[in-house]
């Protein structure tokens, strides 16, 4: 791996130091400032090393039975027995931090990381061709999801939106609208989650929560009373919405997003993942955090892991179990970091 500061590196050491470092990190009042990166975008492939397994991994999502997981370097890992082993992707054209990953069937799927890359895979995460960059600035996107072949959505730096309706062939850039209170929209979105009725929301700073109706085109906020940043989020079977982020904020609303309640997670580690595994709800953080829900998020039980691995990806294997993935690599099923 190259020596340069990964993403997870600065999210962690902003959040221990309490600093404006970058991304996930921010807090709410200060204003977004450029991230810390390359002075040009790396055309190089992805590295293939031995080693992978232990590069920080930063999401993965479910491609049929198959697990991606994708990180810094532009590494990506594939399970096919549930997580129980991962091997490397056969080529990665991009030499970046990937921050997401969507797929709409066990195909077809995309990534987007830093330099506004967004990649696409036709054969389940084996080879990926680049879709998109902005060799002008490093204006990362942090969420992408498609809701079909054809119809997409990236969030990222200063209130980022990207639509595509042509499987990301192209792109078009889409301006919100000016939260209430402020000069211009220029929120860092941190994370894209969908609910069951096709309603696309963003996780984003300053406690705001955004929801589109029709596909990323039109948006609108909905303010939850926290001030700090929201990293994740998730809907509930029952349509509750779920807001997670920072020093284990977690926020719930039973009525669409005009009103929510902060939930007490007992713990001061930031939340990264929120994933529905069955009946339950399962988070992870930093630290170490795991949070598990029975009862559709009305509340959690909170745990640390005893090696205090910082958590930031998690997927569900086919079976439906949760697979954890960290900063420093793939958790084994023993709950030990590879």
């Amino acid at each position: 791996m190259r020596p340069h500061t990964s993403f997870m590196d600065r999210v962690v050491a902003g959040v221990a130091g309490g600093i404006a470092a970058f991304a996930l990190a921010l807090p709410a009042a200060a204003q977004p400032a450029a991230p810390a990166a390359p002075a040009a975008p790396v055309a190089a492939s992805a590295v293939r090393a031995s080693h992978a397994q232990q590069a920080a991994l930063l999401a993965a999502a479910r491609a049929g039975a198959r697990i991606v997981a994708v990180g810094d370097h532009g590494i990506v890992l594939l399970s096919d027995d549930g997580g129980q082993s991962h091997r490397q992707a056969k080529s990665v054209p991009i030499d970046v931090a990937l921050t997401s990953v969507s797929f709409v069937d066990d195909k077809l799927g995309w990534a987007a990381g830093h330099w506004g890359a967004v990649l696409h895979t036709r054969d389940g995460g084996e080879t990926w061709i680049r879709q998109r960059v902005d060799t002008q600035q490093d204006r990362p996107l942090f969420g992408i999801h498609f809701f079909d072949a054809n119809h997409g959505v990236a969030v990222g730096l200063w209130s980022l939106v990207l639509v595509t309706a042509d499987g990301g062939q192209s792109w078009r850039e889409v301006k919100l609208p000016i939260p209430d209170g402020a000069k211009k929209a220029d929120l860092n979105l941190l994370g894209l989650f969908v609910g069951g009725n096709g309603a696309l929301y963003a996780a984003g700073e300053r406690g705001m929560v955004l929801r589109s109706d029709d596909r990323g085109n039109r948006w609108t906020y909905l303010a939850t009373g926290y001030k700090g940043s929201f990293w994740s989020g998730l809907v509930a079977a029952d349509g509750a919405i779920l807001a997670a982020g920072l020093r284990g904020s977690l926020y719930r609303s039973t009525d669409d997003g005009r009103s929510w309640a902060r939930l007490d997670t007992q713990s001061k580690s930031s939340i990264t993942a929120l994933a529905r595994v069955g009946n339950d709800i399962v988070g992870v953080g930093l630290d170490g955090l795991v949070l598990r829900s029975t009862d559709g998020g009305a509340s959690f039980k909170t745990e640390a892991r005893s090696d205090r691995a910082p958590l930031t990806a998690l997927a569900v294997s086919a079976a439906g179990r949760p697979v954890l993935y960290s900063r420093q690599g793939v958790v084994r099923s023993d709950g030990s970091v590879k």
